[in-house]
């Protein structure tokens, strides 16, 4: 009996720390990231920059929750709001004072409805619209910061408040 030996090529495993197995285990581990905790963030976050724009029309009421500011009263418009509206917005179709008007109520309710998680998807659209007035007629030139709030605010209406919101609790939102 004549046997052949041949010699087989030397496969050498791929090492524990090869950048393949490290990017497979980082994405493994940013796959992980609970998107609850990425919807709350992001309807805290974009509340908070509408929130804070609305508090800079109104005067009589305030609530800071960073700074521990709350000063409660009847809200009314301040003479400031209405001049931007006048002089540095000039939004077609509408009156500066409804301009103003509707701009701080909306930077009231849809803020204080998407850190509840309470009719978020709706909120976080009448938002983008809000966006998109403000990068298309307003401010065109800050299209950067406003495709960050458009992207915040369209996960939001893709993907939901997630589970810490009244709209899971009020079993609103499929999970």
């Amino acid at each position: 009996m004549n046997t052949t030996l041949t010699a087989q090529p030397h496969r050498r495993s791929p090492s524990r720390l090869s950048p393949a197995r490290l990017i497979k285990a980082g994405n493994q581990a940013m796959a992980r990231i609970p998107e609850d905790l990425i919807a709350l963030l992001g309807r805290f976050s974009i509340a908070a920059v509408f929130w804070k724009s609305g508090q800079t029309k109104i005067e009589g009421f305030a609530v800071d929750l960073v700074e521990g500011r709350v000063q409660l009263g009847w809200p009314r418009l301040s003479e400031s709001a209405v001049a931007l509206f006048e002089y540095e917005y000039r939004l077609p179709l509408i009156s500066p004072e409804l301009g103003a008007i509707l701009a701080a109520l909306g930077e009231h309710v849809l803020p204080a409805l998407l850190l509840l998680g309470l009719g978020t998807r709706f909120a976080a659209l009448g938002l983008l619209v809000m966006t998109a007035v403000i990068q298309f007629l307003v401010y065109p030139g800050a299209y950067a910061i406003h495709g960050v709030w458009a992207a915040v605010l369209l996960y939001l209406m893709a993907r939901g408040p997630g589970r810490l919101s009244l709209d899971q609790l009020m079993g609103r939102q499929r999970t």
